[in-house]
């Protein structure tokens, strides 16, 4: 009866605010309003209180939402009423910074995630290589487009799975229908997905630069837990997958949204072909897998891995994967949860 009396009172506080407030603030106007007394809930009610904020967004409670703000020196969690989202942001006495941040600031945050983007690269391709994707970087800045042009254009990487079959299905698939030896996949990697905003834009992006693959992911270290249905959902209507990748443990990366096969679209693979010379060998080095004589397949295979597709990590190097994050500045799943101000 007490917890039920606490949540009460969080949805009154809230109430009281068109604006995100952090959990301290909710709680102390709801002691200033009598909606709770601190009396029935002993030493801990503090704790309480934002244990309940908390489960609210990681239950999925469409009720309540949150979003990074900054009170004083700290950046806490500013919780507000869903249906007080379109009165989102205002600003008080708490600097309340919601999805619109100061240009200086998101320009930082921009250089500095596209940095750590790259980065990433050799840590998605080792799960990749675990679940025997051969995979390889597109360098935007080697097309011969504008870079803003091609991250509408071109994925951050390609990989490719080769159907692994007895040698006499093999020769007779080659003879029937060679593309259906292998399937080709398309990623976009981010290092955080924060807002719906955030997501669709980088959603779209993944749809239109993975439109021409059997296999199209959006993949991101973070990404908000209130925006995993909404995720689901897109994932529905266009098919493009979700990959949570870690970082601490890239082996542990997750699907959490299946991609939907695709037949692959030669005049867009045409297009990227022309644009990107990156794009060109890996198309090439498929080709030359596929075709060649059984005695040679191996050693080509062994030339692809080598000379064309992306350095990984091997499964026994958990010390190398943590040292490299740390040189790399890549922020591991720890320091995404912002502790709350209590």
């Amino acid at each position: 009866m007490a917890e039920k009396n606490m949540t009460s009172a969080i949805f009154k506080s809230l109430e009281d605010f068109n604006v995100p407030k952090s959990a301290m603030n909710l709680l102390d106007n709801a002691v200033a309003k009598k909606y709770l007394n601190v009396a029935d809930f002993g030493k801990t009610y503090r704790n309480t209180w934002v244990g309940i904020l908390v489960n609210f967004i990681r239950n999925g409670d469409k009720r309540i939402k949150r979003t990074k703000i900054e009170s004083g020196s700290k950046n806490v969690w500013g919780y507000y009423l869903s249906n007080k989202e379109e009165q989102m942001p205002f600003f008080d006495d708490d600097i309340v910074k919601t999805e619109i941040i100061s240009d200086k600031k998101e320009k930082k945050r921009k250089e500095t995630n596209d940095n750590i983007e790259r980065s990433l690269h050799k840590l998605f391709v080792s799960y990749l290589k675990n679940e025997t994707i051969y995979s390889k970087t597109i360098f935007h800045e080697n097309s011969t487009q504008s870079e803003k042009n091609q991250r509408w254009t071109h994925p951050d990487i390609v990989g490719v799975k080769f159907r692994n079959l007895e040698k006499s299905a093999s020769d007779f698939l080659k003879t029937i229908n060679p593309v259906d030896m292998f399937d080709v996949y398309s990623y976009e990697l981010k290092v955080e997905i924060k807002n719906d905003t955030d997501l669709k834009e980088k959603y779209f992006q993944s749809v239109s630069n993975s439109s021409w693959a059997n296999y199209g992911y959006l993949v991101a270290l973070e990404i908000e837990d209130n925006l995993i249905e909404e995720l689901k959902r897109l994932n529905q209507s266009f098919g493009i997958g979700f990959i949570k990748l870690s970082a601490k443990n890239p082996f542990e990366s997750k699907i959490i949204c299946q991609a939907k096969k695709k037949n692959l679209d030669f005049n867009t693979i045409s297009k990227l072909c022309k644009q990107n010379p990156d794009f060109v060998k890996f198309i090439d080095k498929i080709k030359d897998i596929v075709s060649a004589e059984e005695r040679y397949h191996k050693s080509t295979l062994t030339d692809f891995e080598k000379n064309v597709c992306d350095e990984y990590f091997r499964i026994d190097e958990d010390d190398n994967i943590e040292k490299y994050c740390k040189d790399k500045n890549i922020p591991i799943e720890d320091e995404f949860e912002e502790s709350e101000e209590i």
